[in-house]
């Protein structure tokens, strides 16, 4: 049987509060990071430079000095989506990234990004990509581009949402049919999947990101 959610808002959905939750986490967290910033540093502060660290790592490997200007858009999201993951985790809390309005409303912006940063950083040549190599194949190529674009956000969502859902339908049916060792499996499995989702949305959204701005270039 599914815990009962600690918190709850009579009208206020369950996935808001617990997203809601998850940006105090953070805020409180940077807060004490950075009013205790040490050189060399210890327990908290170690923790969270060596996951953002990462994170900056691997952008810059992908995007190169561009990662540097979309860092701030890229690490935000991964390390929510991060929280947003393991906080199904957790009895009585309810993973946000499990509800579809959740994954769209982090998917769109990253869409709307993308052709904000290729238009500005292009100017009207940014749609030449539209319409494919040569110009014949424009009637081919448009809709099939805008098809494929406006595919992103949709599949940003759903993948996100359908796999933490799905994580915590398998992890009930385990708790049910092994509760003597299911435990272990469950939080291992957990972990993993958490940290995987987050991971793919990251990739994903520097890999459209990075096309954007470097699509005349090719």
């Amino acid at each position: 049987m599914e815990a009962p959610l600690i918190f709850h808002i009579k009208g206020i959905p369950p996935f808001v509060i617990y997203s809601w939750i998850a940006m105090a986490l953070l805020i409180t967290m940077s807060l004490i990071v950075r009013r205790r910033l040490e050189l060399n540093p210890r327990t908290v502060q170690n923790v969270v430079e060596a996951i953002v660290e990462g994170l900056f790592n691997f952008t810059s490997d992908i995007m190169g000095e561009k990662g540097r200007y979309f860092f701030p858009l890229i690490g935000t999201l991964g390390l929510y989506i991060l929280v947003c993951n393991f906080m199904g985790l957790i009895p009585g809390f309810e993973s946000p990234t499990s509800n579809l309005n959740t994954t769209a409303s982090m998917a769109i912006p990253v869409f709307l990004a993308t052709h904000y940063y290729g238009v500005r950083t292009h100017g009207l040549s940014y749609f030449k990509h539209f319409v494919g190599p040569v110009w014949w194949l424009a009637p081919l190529m448009v809709p099939i581009e805008v098809i494929g674009h406006l595919a992103r956000p949709v599949s940003l969502s759903m993948r996100l949402f359908g796999n933490m859902e799905a994580k915590h339908l398998i992890l009930i049916v385990l708790a049910i049919i092994a509760p003597l060792i299911a435990p272990v499996v469950i939080l291992g499995l957990g972990v993993l999947v958490s940290i995987v989702q987050a991971f793919v949305f990251v990739l994903l959204t520097i890999l459209y990101l990075s096309g954007a701005v470097e699509e005349a270039e090719h």
